[in-house]
């Protein structure tokens, strides 16, 4: 059986790419490149984007009484952005279900192309009135399952369920330590 797209309430891109970014002067911090505040600004900036492309923009969120909460982040800062540079954000939606979105974003150096940061967040629909957990409606779910069919060909970031932590090291056993465990 033949899909007809056209019909689709949406077409996605794999991954989605965002309308290119500027960082802005007043981001700049003490130490002379973006402050990691603004590094979820531009990221945020892009879901903004895409999130309106499946009809999670603000007239839904005024017409339905809800929206869509971040309830988890892990940021990586991989290279700095200075004032000025160009940047793009891509997003690779990971997962959904009936209530939560888990998605994979790349911010890139628009001209050059190099990886400055990446986000994996996990984002909660909200019924604004009760403030609590709630499905998604029909034609949203739909929107994801297009959005997420368009990315599953897509590789999973290598980065992506990463944890933070102090990875240790065994200390390399001093000689008479050694020798001393040797002999017992």
């Amino acid at each position: 059986m033949q899909h007809d797209w056209s019909k689709a309430p949406a077409l996605f891109f794999a991954p989605f790419v965002s309308s290119p970014m500027r960082v802005e002067p007043q981001w700049i911090d003490y130490n002379g490149h973006l402050n990691m505040a603004f590094y979820n600004v531009l990221f945020d900036r892009a879901v903004d984007e895409v999130f309106s492309l499946i009809g999670l923009g603000p007239d839904y969120v005024r017409q339905q009484d809800a929206s869509y909460f971040v309830a988890e982040v892990h940021v990586r800062y991989l290279r700095e952005l200075m004032a000025g540079d160009p940047v793009r954000v891509t997003l690779h939606l990971i997962d959904f279900d009936d209530k939560r979105m888990h998605y994979f974003l790349e911010l890139r150096h628009a001209e050059e192309g190099w990886l400055s940061a990446t986000t994996e967040n996990l984002s909660l629909h909200v019924d604004l009135g009760t403030k609590k957990v709630s499905s998604f409606p029909a034609d949203i779910l739909t929107n994801l399952a297009l959005l997420r069919a368009a990315h599953a060909g897509l590789k999973l970031p290598e980065a992506l369920g990463r944890s933070i932590g102090i990875a240790r090291r065994e200390p390399a056993a001093e000689p008479e330590l050694a020798r001393l465990r040797t002999h017992h």
